[in-house]
């Protein structure tokens, strides 16, 4: 789903003849841009997400449903930020890795957004049950459970991003060279299959926060507001940072198809496009920062763990001050 960072009119199936003129105009300030952003998503998003890992793994218990879609998360966030400095890379020198590659990491970039946009909607669907109908999510906890919520995510996200694998391939002219789709027709395909993903869960989303936020305002249970708060926050997160991006690759399919036909306009849309791809690519970096300041226990955590850190560093390292688990007078998840 366009993934590199060459702009899109650098792509074999341009639509105007005078576009090339157009993306000239872009080139230089989107690697300038792209080289300093993508590095800093790709360090922040390591450390943040790896952070969150070991919190998840040392303080609390993956028996919690919510707790294993935070872990699941996070994992994709890792894997699309380990794909940024291939894409940088892209736009200095090419794509210098080979056709298997280009299949390959394609097929990642596409799982990690589609297993992060799956992992959101089955987390709210989830809160969804606890709060609206508690009685019907009790049978969820088990472990064979997680197991399988997990696994289905994961073969779903692959199986449907199988198509960006096989219609990618390498293009040596005009060089530099590129991974691109072959035709037209699969990077359209493309395209509207993760915008349809994208608006159908987002569809589903609003529906479930709706309920929940029905039923909690005639509830004077407190118990869930919280979870509730940290899930709707990240889940907003997603949307501001994806929504602009569909919307301008959608049009973009306009230009493809030539129902757009103007070289300015090509030429604004190449920098919102370029604009809102950083922006949706930081993402990634995002969520541990939403942890950081509404996740309470996730500060306490975090707090606990510099403390041992910084006690390490003395003459006689402290044991934990919380073993694995700690807090389950608070709730399962570690918000």
């Amino acid at each position: 789903m366009e993934p590199s960072g060459i702009p899109e009119s650098t792509t074999h199936y341009d639509y105007d003849p005078d576009s090339f003129l157009c993306e000239k105009r872009t080139f230089t300030f989107a690697a300038f841009s792209t080289t300093i952003l993508y590095s800093l998503v790709f360090f922040l998003s390591l450390v943040g997400n790896s952070l969150v890992l070991w919190v998840l793994v040392k303080y609390e218990s993956l028996e919690s449903l919510t707790n294993v879609f935070i872990l699941n998360l996070c994992l994709s966030d890792l894997v699309f930020s380990s794909l940024l400095p291939l894409w940088t890379l892209e736009y200095h020198w090419g794509w210098v890795l080979g056709d298997f590659p280009c299949k390959l990491l394609n097929m990642v970039f596409s799982i990690s957004l589609s297993s992060s946009i799956f992992f959101l909607t089955i987390m709210t669907i989830h809160r969804y049950l606890s709060v609206v109908n508690p009685l019907s999510s009790l049978r969820v906890h088990t472990l064979q459970c997680r197991v399988l919520v997990t696994i289905a995510v994961w073969v779903t996200s692959i199986l449907s991003s199988i198509p960006d694998a096989i219609f990618h391939k390498v293009f040596q002219n005009p060089e530099p060279s590129r991974c691109d789709y072959s035709e037209l027709k699969w990077f359209l395909a493309s395209v509207y299959q993760h915008i349809v993903f994208f608006l159908l869960s987002m569809g589903i989303i609003l529906f479930c926060y709706v309920e929940i936020l029905r039923t909690l305002f005639r509830s004077r249970s407190r118990r869930h507001h919280r979870t509730v708060r940290l899930i709707l926050t990240i889940v907003l997160a997603h949307f501001i940072s994806w929504a602009p991006y569909n919307l301008t690759l959608f049009l973009q399919t306009l230009l493809k198809l030539e129902v757009i036909r103007s070289c300015e306009i090509s030429q604004q849309l190449d920098y919102v496009l370029l604009i809102c791809r950083n922006f949706a690519f930081s993402h990634c970096c995002f969520n541990p920062v939403l942890y950081v300041f509404v996740g309470v226990k996730f500060r306490r955590h975090l707090k606990s763990l510099l403390r041992h850190y910084c006690r390490s560093q003395g003459s006689s390292p402290s044991p934990l001050p919380h073993s694995p688990g700690a807090f389950h007078y608070e709730g399962a998840s570690f918000y």
